[in-house]
């Protein structure tokens, strides 16, 4: 499974995760919390569903989220930076989107999803697009933050940074 791989990972190179979710509703965080011994290297996450949770807790700009929203790569890399200052995290990942039925517009559809990740000098994220039902696109999500990070781990930001033409993007 790919949250054992990535948490051997994290443990042989003493790194921690934290975690900012808000169209996957924890759905990362669980599967990071399914393999024993998960605390060696997960600090923790936070669900910022509501915009308020997102500038309270995560520190994400409200004029950044009046001027580009909550789904946009912005918001994205604001609440991974956020969630890994606030827990003190080595890495910090983030996913938001609108999985649907309902809340797409012809500028953010349904199932469309920023995902990113920082570190300390690092900042990356990536757009998505899942054509599934709710559960679907939560789930296609959480598993493109994994790949993502399991990414990051093996090759590093030259890595991710490879595979951009893969609907990734800075």
């Amino acid at each position: 499974m790919i949250e054992e791989e990535i948490g051997d990972m994290l443990r042989k190179r003493e790194l921690s995760l934290a975690t900012a979710e808000s169209c996957t509703g924890g759905l990362v965080s669980h599967r990071i919390t399914n393999i024993s011994g998960s605390s060696d290297y997960y600090k923790g996450g936070v669900i910022a569903y509501a915009n308020e949770v997102k500038a309270q807790i995560l520190l994400v700009d409200d004029a950044l989220l009046a001027q580009k929203g909550a789904v946009s790569a912005e918001c994205a890399r604001a609440m991974a930076e956020g969630i890994r200052a606030l827990l003190d995290g080595d890495i910090g990942i983030a996913t938001t989107g609108i999985a649907g039925p309902t809340g797409g517009t012809p500028d953010t559809p349904v199932g469309l999803v920023y995902i990113a990740l920082a570190t300390k000098g690092y900042l990356y994220h990536e757009r998505h697009i899942f054509h599934g039902d709710r559960g679907g696109n939560k789930r296609k999500a959480a598993e493109a933050a994994l790949v993502m990070l399991k990414k990051f781990l093996i090759d590093g930001a030259e890595g991710l940074v490879a595979q951009k033409g893969r609907a990734a993007g800075f």
